[in-house]
């Protein structure tokens, strides 16, 4: 089909970016997915016909038992016996939905873009009316250039009265191959844990209760082939693009669906729509590849895409907080700034510890104005030897939050998130300020927007370090993360008109919130307050799934880390920190002349690999030895690769075996040498322990990836970088 029509046949085919999605159309119910994976190619109508009668099912004396068509909604209304994706009351009525017609309308034009950006999506819109309880019910499916899927559905009340809608749930189908279940777990300062276990009948619920997707939260939920893994078997997968409250599932059903599904997990009203307004779930994307790294890639390519997405070199960072904390001493942040311009660094991060009354986190949250006591000139002595450097200067905020001990919350407690009971418990000594109040909003967008243009801000840190416990009007009492969730958008984006080429940072106590709904404001994300390189290896190769390296943040910590203790080499350190957006934190005035000429190193070599690593398609091997992990970037032409051998744990294994470079075009003739760590001992260094390694082997990709290279025998907590480059 070309260009937006009725759909007048009952099935129709979508393809983009190496996916097909043949989805099944009738007059009286919502799409139903018959495929969702890897494309087709040219299909004829007829072909599609019988497709439709492939699909069908033996007879059967009850639909119940035998549901042919499951929509991208499905609804008990049709028979179907499993999770309903609506469900809804006006009163306590018309909670069953049904549909006297839906109308179908299909557009491969894209002229309108995804969402407000580059153009080439296919759209299926499908429009539900229910007469009987006055409701439309419009889903959206669109199938993006880059092969990756986004869904959602809207509710439009045509009644009188008011209708509560209790949750929204698209889903989308995986096929019967989809064996296991992959999705993740964790803590603060430990996200991004991976977990695994079979998909049995039933369902598998992850769902996020504190106003964010948390640091436990899945990220995503997958559905593959028995024992897939980056470069083999076949996965399909979700993630929300929401930052509030929500809920990801995988639900098997004795009818023989699998379906996969998420929407935001609403609170008692917030759901509840006036005659004539709607309420949309978020979109949920869904994604699809031979292995992991062909699903994560559809995300980056659809990420990279958008006219927001930052083209521009990622500066090297410099933060405070592992520097100084609290201790903002003038003479001593100069000391630090000038060590930091000295090594290349190019942006300058001030965190927490700068505003009124800030001399822990019991106090000053919420009032955004510099401490006289502290910095009786203001910023200017700081921010003006800092632009004088070269530097840009960046700014820790959390304008979602507020201390009890602060003048904010002194003048204004009803503008504090609460219920009948009070603010409820703190965590870090904060509540959370009501973005959903206008006076509360401009408050705080006018105050931070001042500073950014006093100091000629070009960052924020953005943080957010307490859940939405008890999250309600104070003047209402109504449930409220909904409107916060929305009102944090509108504030980002609103700073953002203010302040052409600000970037901000979604710092959510480290990785709590890093989903696709933040990253249409964000710029980059920091992963985990833990900066252990140990746990970077973890952490980059998982948020990964979803966000490309340049969204990273990874800094270079002090040789005893902060959060775990553990020490480790400054090659390990910077190496780890390498493939994301490089910063440092940690206190550079206290450092060795030799660690400073060992950083400045690094430093530079980030900068000459910064346009592939932020480019080019991350890889990642499948390696049998366990404790060896082995990452890397290939550039979009495949003229070069630059690989990461880690040894995260020790291996009886020695010599490890061979390394399998992926994704090298495989009749091209790479020469592929060590780009060993210019202080590296002797043993830790790939170039005097490899023969391949000193002069550099030629082999074409085929042989690189089949074959392989002998691996080095590592030290635990050492690395070394390989590059292959096309001859």
């Amino acid at each position: 089909m070309t260009g937006p029509q009725e759909a007048a046949t009952r099935v129709v085919h979508l393809r983009r970016g190496g996916t097909s999605v043949v989805l099944r159309l009738d007059p009286e119910v919502l799409p139903c997915v018959l495929h969702w994976g890897s494309d087709l190619g040219d299909v004829r109508a007829s072909e599609l016909d019988g497709l439709l009668l492939a699909a069908r099912l033996p007879e059967s004396d009850s639909v119940m038992y035998r549901q042919e068509a499951v929509s991208i909604l499905p609804q008990h209304s049709t028979g179907w016996l499993g999770r309903p994706g609506l469900l809804g009351s006006r009163d306590g009525t018309a909670w069953s939905v049904a549909f006297e017609h839906v109308t179908h309308r299909v557009d491969e034009a894209g002229t309108d873009g995804w969402p407000d950006g580059p153009d080439g999506a296919a759209r299926l819109v499908s429009i539900g009316t229910d007469h009987a309880c006055k409701l439309l019910v419009t889903t959206e499916l669109r199938l993006l250039a880059s092969g990756l899927v986004a869904l959602r559905a809207t509710v439009t009340n045509e009644g009188a009265d008011r209708y509560e809608v209790n949750h929204l749930e698209p889903a989308l189908p995986v096929p019967d191959a989809a064996q296991e279940l992959l999705d993740m777990t964790g803590a603060h300062a430990h996200e991004r844990v991976p977990q695994r276990h079979r998909f049995e009948a039933g369902q598998w619920m992850r769902e996020a209760w504190g106003g964010r997707p948390g640091h436990d939260s899945a990220t995503v939920l997958c559905a593959g082939t028995e024992g897939f893994g980056f470069r083999r078997g076949t996965v399909w997968g979700v993630h929300l693009g929401w930052s509030g409250n929500q809920v990801l599932s995988a639900e098997r059903h004795t009818a023989g669906w699998r379906l996969l599904r998420g929407g935001e997990r609403l609170l008692p009203d917030e759901g509840t729509i006036a005659p004539g307004t709607s309420y949309s779930s978020p979109w949920l994307y869904g994604s699809w590849g031979r292995g992991l790294d062909e699903f994560s890639a559809r995300f980056h390519e659809y990420l990279r895409a958008r006219p927001q997405h930052p083209t521009s070199p990622r500066p090297v960072v410099l933060n405070t907080w592992e520097a100084v904390y609290f201790d903002h001493d003038l003479p001593k942040l100069l000391e630090l700034a000038e060590a930091a311009a000295a090594l290349g660094v190019e942006r300058f991060v001030l965190d927490d510890g700068w505003f009124h009354a800030r001399r822990d986190d019991t106090a000053g949250l919420g009032d955004w104005h510099v401490d006289e006591d502290v910095w009786p000139d203001g910023l200017n002595p700081l921010v003006d030897r800092v632009h004088a450097l070269g530097m840009e200067f960046g700014l820790w905020v959390e304008p979602e939050m507020v201390n009890l001990d602060s003048d904010l919350a002194r003048a204004h407690p009803d503008w504090v998130l609460q219920t009948e009971h009070g603010p409820g418990l703190p965590a870090r000594h904060q509540h959370v300020l009501d973005l959903g109040n206008p006076d509360a909003f401009a408050h705080v967008v006018d105050l931070i927007s001042g500073l950014v243009k006093q100091y000629g801000v070009a960052y924020l840190k953005w943080d957010h370090n307490r859940p939405l416990v008890d999250a309600g009007h104070a003047r209402t009492g109504r449930p409220s993360v909904h409107a916060q969730t929305a009102a944090t958008y509108r504030m980002m984006a609103e700073l953002k008109d203010r302040h052409d080429g600000l970037e901000i940072e979604s710092c959510c106590a480290g990785g709590g919130r890093l989903d696709l709904g933040i990253m249409e404001y964000a710029d980059r994300v920091w992963v985990s307050d833990c900066i252990d390189a140990h746990e970077l290896h973890r952490l980059l190769r998982w948020t990964g799934l979803t966000l490309p390296r340049e969204l990273l943040g990874t800094h270079v910590g002090a040789p005893t880390d902060h959060t775990t203790g553990r020490r480790l080499s400054l090659d390990f350190r910077a190496g780890s920190a390498l493939f994301g957006h490089f910063g440092v934190e940690w206190d550079l005035t206290a450092a060795e002349s030799g660690e400073l000429d060992q950083l400045r190193t690094w430093i530079d070599r980030y900068k000459q690999e910064r346009t592939l690593l932020h480019t080019g398609t991350v890889v990642n091997a499948d390696l049998d030895v366990p404790g060896l992990e082995l990452t890397g970037v290939v550039a979009r032409d495949r003229g070069e690769a630059l690989y990461r051998l880690s040894a995260l744990e020790h291996t009886v294994t020695t010599p490890p075996g061979r390394l399998h470079l992926p994704g090298l075009d495989p009749d091209r003739l790479y020469l592929v040498t060590s780009a060993a760590t210019p202080h590296a001992p002797d043993g830790v260094g790939v170039r005097p322990t490899m023969p391949w390694a000193r002069e550099g082997v030629r082999m074409t990709g085929r042989l690189l990836e089949q074959v392989g290279v002998q691996a080095p025998a590592l030290p635990v907590d050492a690395l070394v970088l390989i590059r292959a480059t096309a001859i």
